[in-house]
């Protein structure tokens, strides 16, 4: 006797070629899910602007913590980094986005950034009130660091240096 197998499995992947591309507002609206599916597939490329602003506009429609979840899910698969940062700004301006975990994250990434950037901006401000010339070498640099602790070092030295460039001069103190 011959045995008929039970059960067969057949597997369904979604991609590009088996998901609707949404980048209108109109069909983001009808679909939520299926936008964030197109989102998630076609969400790069020149067509991720339109992709993921219908999907934005799509979200304002549905419950802030569902849309959360979308906006996360979203943001874990788009494997483009100028589509996830776009992705990222569209949704800061909803307010739900405010209390998810991916907020915070870029809240606090954007506080940091600005706190490095006032605090590149203190040193220059305090070397062109001594009156010291900064070379564009030496503006660079100092724009161009991330390291909060480097400088508050930098900053500190500014007060006392004779020359832009003395400011990376580590035997100071």
């Amino acid at each position: 006797m011959r045995e008929t197998p039970s059960l067969t499995v057949r597997p369904f992947v979604l991609g590009p070629d088996n998901v609707p591309l949404i980048a209108t507002e109109r069909e983001a609206r009808q679909d939520v899910p299926l936008a964030v599916l197109s989102a998630m597939t076609h969400g790069r490329g020149r067509k991720a602007p339109a992709i993921l602003e219908s999907l934005a506009a799509a979200l304002k429609d549905v419950d802030r913590d569902n849309a959360a979840v979308f906006v996360q899910f979203v943001d874990s698969c788009l494997t483009d980094p100028q589509a996830q940062q776009m992705l990222r700004d569209l949704m800061t301006a909803m307010q739900y986005f405010w209390r998810h975990p991916l907020a915070q994250e870029v809240r606090e990434q954007g506080r940091e950034e600005g706190r490095t950037q006032e605090r590149a901006a203190a040193i220059l401000r305090t070397l062109k009130w001594r009156q010291i010339d900064v070379p564009d070498a030496v503006r660079d640099r100092i724009l161009a660091s991330t390291d909060f602790d480097e400088l508050g070092a930098w900053l500190d030295r500014a007060y006392e240096v004779d020359t832009a460039s003395d400011l990376f001069d580590d035997e100071r103190t």
